[in-house]
């Protein structure tokens, strides 16, 4: 079977999205046609249409003579992102253990810890990872729709997270949190495990995410 054909505008849309989310493009950042074309090494029209799809998704924003800047990330983005996390997290945390799905999500969210761990040394593969340990957790509702509302916001989730290690986040104590979360999972302690899930990803988290 042939290789599927990747267009140059998706090349070009997969190229910028992920600048944007590793942080190579910061938050506020100023983008051009003529940067991106060179950075990319493409010409302007797979750039222009891959910029069209990243302006739809909010990751960038116009201004005036057709401006570009990379979204930004502002105080009020990272209450409410961490406000909706914690809403929905928390009442799936809760739900693993009423459902006595505690065991069978402490392997399930140990597989993606095991993943943080073997990127701790790179803070986008890292988040990235964290963020489909997030993910995991609220698959025990079974419910698309809060699915796509989580990952309709994971971009903004994986630039917030790396903001978060730069300025104070601490990734090995995390991730050894992380194990110590996994094993009270399996001992049914809710609030221990619990606990460490509210102090490093909604408290220290929050608190780091724009410093």
């Amino acid at each position: 079977m042939a290789e599927k054909h990747i267009s140059l505008m998706d090349q070009a849309y997969e190229a910028i999205r992920t600048n944007i989310l590793n942080l190579t493009y910061p938050p506020g950042s100023q983008l051009t046609e003529a940067k991106l074309t060179s950075d990319l090494n493409m010409s302007r029209s797979p750039v222009r249409a891959a910029v069209k799809l990243l302006q739809a998704e909010g990751l960038i924003v116009s201004g005036y003579y057709k401006s570009m800047t990379v979204k930004p990330i502002t105080a009020k983005d990272v209450a409410e992102i961490y406000q909706l996390r914690e809403l929905l997290e928390s009442s799936a945390f809760r739900y693993i253990f009423i459902t006595d799905r505690y065991e069978e999500f402490s392997y399930r969210i140990e597989e993606k810890v095991v993943r943080m761990c073997a990127t701790a040394n790179d803070i986008y593969q890292w988040e990235l990872a964290d963020t489909n340990m997030h993910l995991e957790i609220i698959h025990v509702f079974d419910n698309e729709r809060i699915n796509r509302i989580y990952e309709n916001n994971m971009s903004e989730l994986i630039r917030m997270g790396q903001n978060s290690v730069k300025h104070g986040m601490d990734i090995p104590q995390t991730n050894e949190n992380l194990k110590r979360m996994v094993l009270y999972m399996r001992e049914n302690n809710y609030n221990a495990a619990y606990a460490i899930l509210r102090d490093d990803h909604f408290t220290t988290g929050k608190e780091t995410a724009l410093r």
